[in-house]
């Protein structure tokens, strides 16, 4: 592929990405000549395009994966990973240009959200490109007259199916291991988002052979699904709603292979009696992920505050939040962008309308709607914080995906857990407290993939990151998730006697 260089007008790269698939190593058309529309949500125009993918568009993109994968798998370990760090380079030179076009289709702010996307996409890369070196099996003590030893061996042709909130980011997660540990990957973009994520994908091209990383645009049933069913595809990695995730894993059943899902979550911040309140409030807004509109499976929506701080806490809370800015996604001063579509728009608001009609429930609406008569269409929500809403309330109980939390007081340490613990998700907590042993004792008994004490940082290379109960199956973002679920492991027995 010709040369790559940054591209800083996020409106003229659109366009000449726009209608395209990348398969094999080349941008092509749908198979059915058909295109969807790319919206700025925050302005409500078309942006752009993307291609209407269908079966045979993925039956291409395996079938060149499969061939792609079997001279790949034979490269040295630590050549994949040399290929995958000079790549890594590659996009961090290109950070600037993919951050400002997710901005710009995602509605996500530059500055808060889409440049540290950005950023962190490369990062992803770099640290599995290190990693190549650690695919490597153990000796086995079976007997003196017998060598035993086991290898660690590429699973073939992966599908990654990833999600609109952090597209990027996600979908390196999935990649990135993948690709180092000698498979084929196909992607799978969000409907939503599909246009920075195949920049990506264009700029990973010029370093890997061709037809090894193929990306393909469309809806789940018409795109989606027929991937998932592939008889080439070996692994399915997805993230998205707990809804498409039951049915990736029945279709995935079908074939008896390997599936990482990560999925919904109801993540509980809980703030002790003895919690330094100033760090809390600011974890409480980077937790939720006020600047993102609340879009994030880790976003703190329950918050269960001490009965002693509730009021106070409420307080700065709502301060900190109306000191947001929102407005402009691509705009410097900007804080808070835009929700991501219509439905999801519409989805939102009907929760508020919910949570406003119960009984004893105060919605608190925070930060200022912009004003700029540009944004009149643009999906922007101001954030609202609950409080007085009942523990069996759906705010409390399902999951929103949007700028809306609930604060919940508590009594005692017993009561937060059993609060935190009635859920049917479990993805992330956070425990706010000075006392190490509470922070522990609480540790070990929420059930959630990942769980922090006095900070509410994103996941991120290194850190062992997936849920339980509904919140999905498998972990992300380690060696271990890399050799678990883009390996298999043979054992072979060499009889000396």
């Amino acid at each position: 592929m010709m040369e790559l260089h940054p591209n800083l007008d996020p409106a003229k790269l659109a366009l000449e990405l726009s209608g395209k698939h990348l398969i094999d190593g080349v941008f092509c058309a749908a198979a059915s000549g058909r295109n969807f529309d790319v919206v700025n949500p925050a302005t409500g125009k078309k942006i752009g395009e993307a291609a209407d993918g269908n079966v045979e568009d993925v039956d291409r993109a395996v079938k060149a994966a499969v061939t792609a994968q079997r001279a790949w798998g034979k490269v040295n370990a630590r050549d994949r990973g040399k290929i995958l760090s000079d790549a890594a380079r590659k996009l961090s030179d290109h950070a600037e240009e993919l951050a400002l076009l997710v901005a710009l289709e995602s509605g996500k702010a530059l500055r808060t959200e889409s440049r540290p996307e950005g950023n962190a996409t490369a990062d992803v890369f770099n640290f599995f490109a290190g990693l190549a070196s650690e695919l490597k099996g153990e000796t086995v003590p079976l007997k003196s007259t017998a060598l035993t030893y086991t290898v660690r061996e590429p699973v073939g042709v992966v599908a990654a199916i990833i999600p609109w909130n952090a597209p990027m980011l996600l979908m390196a997660f999935k990649i990135a291991p993948a690709l180092v540990a000698g498979n084929a990957v196909v992607v799978k973009s969000a409907e939503e988002t599909p246009l920075a994520v195949l920049r990506v994908i264009q700029i990973l091209n010029a370093f890997l052979p061709p037809g090894l990383l193929s990306i393909v645009s469309g809806d789940g049933p018409g795109c989606g699904g027929p991937l998932v069913a592939h008889p080439a595809v070996r692994k399915v990695t997805f993230t998205g709603s707990v809804e498409t995730g039951k049915i990736i894993y029945r279709a995935a059943a079908e074939k008896i292979i390997n599936v990482t899902l990560e999925l919904g979550g109801k993540s509980a911040m809980i703030v002790m009696a003895d919690a330094d309140l100033e760090q809390a409030v600011e974890g409480a807004v980077s937790g939720m992920r006020f600047t993102r509109q609340g879009q994030s499976c880790t976003a703190a929506s329950r918050m269960l505050v001490h009965a002693s701080l509730h009021d106070v806490f409420v307080e700065k809370l709502k301060a900190r939040v109306n000191a947001l800015k929102m407005g402009d996604p691509l705009d410097e001063k900007t804080d808070i962008g835009t929700v991501i579509s219509r439905p999801q728009y519409a989805k939102i608001l009907s929760y508020i309308a919910s949570g406003k009609a119960e009984k004893g429930a105060v919605a608190h609406i925070c930060a200022a709607m912009p004003t700029d008569s540009k944004l009149a269409e643009g999906l922007f929500i101001q954030p609202v914080i609950f409080t007085g809403v009942p523990t069996t309330s759906r705010l409390i109980r399902e999951e929103i995906f949007g700028p809306v939390t609930c604060v919940i007081p508590f009594s005692d340490v017993e009561e937060a857990i059993r609060i935190a613990n009635d859920s049917d998700f479990g993805l992330a907590a956070t425990v706010w407290t000075k006392d190490l042993k509470i922070a522990l004792n609480a540790a070990n008994t929420l059930e959630a993939g990942l769980v922090q004490i006095n900070q509410n940082q994103v996941a991120g290379p290194n850190i062992s990151y997936g849920g339980v109960k509904l919140s999905g199956v498998g972990k992300e973002l380690s060696l271990e998730s890399m050799l678990e679920h883009f390996t298999h492991k043979k054992t072979v027995i060499v009889n000396l006697e």
